[in-house]
């Protein structure tokens, strides 16, 4: 079984930065894709951005280029997402997400609901 906690959510103002992270607990986390996505109240879940196990490779939403960078630490068995220049249509509960069976350009494109492992979410709230 796979337990992952994100933390680092709140309250920022549009331009503002914050830092997801999310620790992953239960099985080995080096060999798993690991990414984030977000869901909006009224909205579906969708993907935001996602890497691979060595950290080589990473994918992000069109949404996500350019303001958002992914990073992992195997060592800590933690992926981050480093958020800059919010706006407030990245209001949403950012959740973290694992699978084993994927890749990091896989995840972008594959139904959520397909994805195996999820945290429980954190909210992220940015005020124009």
């Amino acid at each position: 079984q796979v337990q992952l906690v994100e933390s680092g959510g709140g309250l920022v103002q549009a331009g503002g930065s914050l830092r997801l992270s999310c620790a992953a607990s239960g099985r080995t986390f080096s060999t798993d894709v690991m990414g984030w996505f977000r869901q909006a109240p009224g909205k579906e879940r969708e993907f935001v951005a996602a890497i691979s196990w060595s950290g080589g490779s990473a994918s992000y939403a069109d949404s996500a280029k350019g303001r958002f960078t992914i990073s992992r630490d195997n060592a800590k068995n933690t992926v981050y997402l480093q958020m800059n220049s919010l706006k407030p249509e990245d209001t949403a509960v950012y959740y973290c997400a694992t699978d084993r069976r994927t890749s990091a350009q896989a995840m972008g494109v594959m139904p959520y609901k397909d994805v195996g492992y999820w945290g429980q979410g954190t909210q992220v709230t940015v005020s124009s």
